[in-house]
């Protein structure tokens, strides 16, 4: 396994909302870096930083001691990593690969097997903190894998955030991101009709913020999500149809262990009509524009 100094070589895969602030982190701590993104546009900003350009996924395991990803979806991971032109066909032995998606606990100890016949190490590691978490480098990370490779990335996994949590075996920290999207799904309605509520009072709604976030309700989608709510700004932290996707994985981790959860179920379907109502990009406090339509609520 590699020794990690700052002369090793991080290969970054995925520059979009999080990847890009993400990888900024680790550029600002003085590593090289080597990144990877569909659209090469969304990796300018780390190019201008000194990043090295490479044409696959690949090519940056080909010239990487570390690869971190960030993308989209479980169809995405399975491309950068098994794909035909994907980290495992470059991968260097000894290497350790660092997945961050929000994916499929059965994905992750799909690639750990992988990396293993490689002789490299996979973790899975998704983070929650959304975009303002990945600038501020305050990102709770929930990490899956072998302890040792762990303890070799945990440097840079404290460059990009605060509250680092090793889980256990791989797969622990995507069934954990489970447990946090969960709960996110339940306080993001909460949030949101507690302000559809209060515009319908006629209470001025920051300064009813002001009372309860510093009471039993203070948490981070009111302090974070609810002014932008509230200043009608929708422009994306995490999008709504990556939460959607996360909440689907959450339900069918939830189906094969025999659970029912009602709530979240219900969340899901609100999002999913937000969605189709065009909004699927927006970031996932839009919800309260579907409970707006629900309710004829003209802003």
């Amino acid at each position: 396994m590699i020794k990690l100094t700052k002369d090793t070589t991080i290969g970054w895969i995925g520059t979009g909302v999080m990847g890009a602030a993400m990888v900024d982190r680790l550029q600002e701590a003085d590593y090289n870096c080597v990144v990877y993104n569909r659209t090469r546009e969304k990796a300018e900003a780390a190019l201008r930083r000194g990043a090295t350009w490479a044409d696959t996924p690949q090519a940056v395991a080909e010239q990487s001691d570390v690869v971190f990803t960030i993308v989209g979806f479980p169809q995405d991971v399975r491309d950068v990593y098994l794909g035909e032109d994907g980290v495992l066909a470059g991968a260097k032995e000894g290497s350790i690969w660092v997945d961050m998606t929000t994916t499929e606990p059965s994905l992750a100890q799909e690639i750990y097997q992988a990396g293993k016949q490689k002789k490299a190490s996979a973790i899975d590691a998704p983070v929650s903190g959304g975009d303002v978490g990945a600038k501020s480098g305050k990102l709770s990370i929930m990490v899956g894998g072998d302890q040792a490779a762990v303890d070799t990335v945990m440097p840079l996994f404290e460059v990009m955030g605060k509250n680092i949590v090793y889980q256990g075996e791989a797969g622990s920290g995507q069934h954990t991101k489970m447990c946090n999207q969960i709960t996110i799904a339940g306080t993001m309605i909460g949030v949101c009709e507690c302000l559809l509520y209060a515009h319908r009072a006629g209470l001025d709604l920051p300064t009813m913020l002001q009372s309860i976030s510093g009471g039993a309700a203070a948490c981070w989608t009111l302090d974070n999500l609810a002014p932008r709510v509230v200043n009608r700004n929708f422009d994306p932290g995490f999008y709504v149809e990556h939460f959607i996707k996360d909440m689907g994985i959450a339900l069918s981790e939830a189906n094969r262990m025999g659970l029912a959860l009602p709530g979240l179920a219900l969340v899901k379907q609100l999002y999913e009509a937000v969605k189709a109502q065009g909004h699927g990009k927006l970031g996932t406090q839009a919800l309260v524009l579907g409970l707006e339509t629900l309710n004829n609520v003209p802003r």
